[in-house]
């Protein structure tokens, strides 16, 4: 396909979510420990890398955007891994430091390319350092064309709903990642993104397409959506709209790893939209971008020149 993204250096994209640290442990694997049936792994390699809405900005920018992010990180080694991770990426930090929690971290055990152990830690950010961010995010809102919202349900995103009618109050662009048993927080966005066992827990099992399509675009209509994407990891994506229901089959190659898949279609959706894109044009880039993205190890990247070349 011959689509270009023109002029993506002057669109902006404001990303506000949960911020994590991706830590790996890369290493060996050639005995199992004598005090437990487990593998012993020897650490040869470690690697840091920006997760949850911030690998959302880092997708963002590898499509030549411009990135600011919004979350909440702790007063710790970890946050400034984080931010020294967003000045290498060229991503604008507005982030709020929280000194009553730890910065969220997913650490992941690679032995022999294959993950044997992630650990997480994380904490709920406090109120106060919520209403401030709040506070942020209206005043930021003017300089961006977009508005993406990465819900992983660690907390950041607490108001959701107030910052989904400020950034419609300022005309923008609204993309939501949803978690979590009750989307009516996500009422007025221009797109929601949920996969399939996020979208069941809203509107149950389905027996068949038609079954499918009738309740996703009842959802859609009751929480005022002008689009819904569903991710259906091997059965690719359906966009629901109220024109049509566009259907993109998953580009074939071998899934190696799934983490972050979601960032990169969001971001996608979010970079092809700023510039122009219906929906259901931008849903055939951000299904390849996702394609290639599940490729490659870890939270990763898509870059302009992978999709359009």
């Amino acid at each position: 396909m011959s689509l270009s993204v023109n002029n993506s250096e002057s669109k902006r994209i404001l990303v506000a979510g949960d911020v994590m640290l991706d830590r790996y442990w890369f290493g060996e694997v050639n005995r199992i420990s004598p005090e437990a049936p487990v593998p012993i792994v020897r650490v040869q390699k470690r690697e840091e890398r920006l997760g949850g809405a911030a690998n959302v900005a880092r997708n963002a920018v590898a499509l030549g955007m411009q990135a600011g992010l919004m979350g909440v990180i702790g007063q710790d080694e970890a946050g400034n891994s984080v931010e020294a991770l967003l000045r290498e990426s060229g991503i604008y930090s507005y982030l709020s430091r929280d000194p009553q929690i730890s910065t969220i971290i997913k650490l992941r055990v690679i032995g022999r390319q294959q993950q044997l152990l992630r650990i997480d830690f994380e904490e709920r950010p406090t109120e106060n350092v919520l209403r401030d961010k709040l506070n942020r995010f209206n005043a930021l809102l003017s300089g961006y064309d977009v508005v993406v919202l990465s819900d992983y349900a660690k907390g950041s995103l607490n108001n959701v709903s107030d910052m989904i009618a400020a950034a419609n109050a300022a005309n923008k662009l609204v993309l939501v990642d949803p978690k979590g048993h009750d989307f009516v927080r996500y009422a007025g966005a221009t797109l929601l993104t949920p996969n399939k066992s996020e979208l069941k827990q809203i509107i149950g099992d389905w027996s068949g397409e038609s079954d499918l399509t009738e309740k996703a675009q009842s959802l859609r209509r009751e929480l005022r959506l002008q689009g819904l994407l569903l991710t259906r990891s091997e059965e690719g994506m359906t966009l629901y709209t109220e024109d049509q229901v566009t259907h993109v089959p998953a580009v074939a190659r071998e899934v190696f790893d799934v983490s972050g898949a979601g960032d990169t279609v969001i971001a996608t959706m979010a970079a092809m939209m700023a510039n122009g894109m219906s929906m259901q044009e931008a849903v055939l880039i951000a299904n390849r971008a996702g394609g290639i993205v599940v490729g490659k190890l870890g939270t990763a990247t898509v870059t302009k020149e992978e999709l359009f070349t």
